[in-house]
């Protein structure tokens, strides 16, 4: 989503440079995080009817689905979303709200186990970072051997 808001404020930028000039970063953090100075800007340019301003409201109510107590009611806040993000008129967002469309599933399959798949990135970079290191490996056999000792975390002590 942070994604498609850059497009758009990127878009509109090219149209009045002027008036969005220093607001990229005020688009992208969380309101909590804005210093004084991006509030005040992103208060300005969401007084205007600009697509990045509706774009920002969509994504943080998209963000407060993540806030849900329980799966149904993200559900419901997910299709309220939906709803919105498709009906939005700025291509960027209807193509992010596509893209929740298809991962559905997998999104509310978040308030039951609240796992995500973190865990299974760190451990992709630590085998990726094993081969750059390693400028290639003569069989799989031998990769597959260093995946396990690096990422398995294996210990091997030595008898004394």
């Amino acid at each position: 989503m942070n994604d498609a808001l850059s497009q758009v404020r990127a878009e509109e930028a090219r149209f009045y440079p002027e008036m969005m000039k220093g607001s990229r970063y005020a688009f992208l953090k969380n309101p909590e995080n804005l210093t004084k100075k991006q509030d005040e800007t992103l208060h300005r340019l969401c007084s205007y009817r600009l697509k990045t301003a509706r774009a920002y409201l969509i994504k943080l109510a998209l963000q407060d689905v993540y806030f849900s107590p329980t799966r149904e009611e993200a559900e419901v806040h997910l299709k309220k979303w939906y709803s919105w993000a498709i009906r939005s008129q700025i291509d960027q967002v209807r193509a992010v709200a596509k893209t929740v469309k298809t991962h559905w599933n997998g999104i509310l399959a978040w308030f039951n186990s609240q796992l995500s798949n973190g865990f299974l990135e760190a451990i992709n970079g630590l085998i990726q970072a094993t081969k750059r290191r390693a400028r290639g490996y003569r069989t799989t056999k031998n990769l597959i051997n260093m995946a396990y000792l690096i990422a398995g975390k294996l210990e091997f002590r030595l008898p004394t």
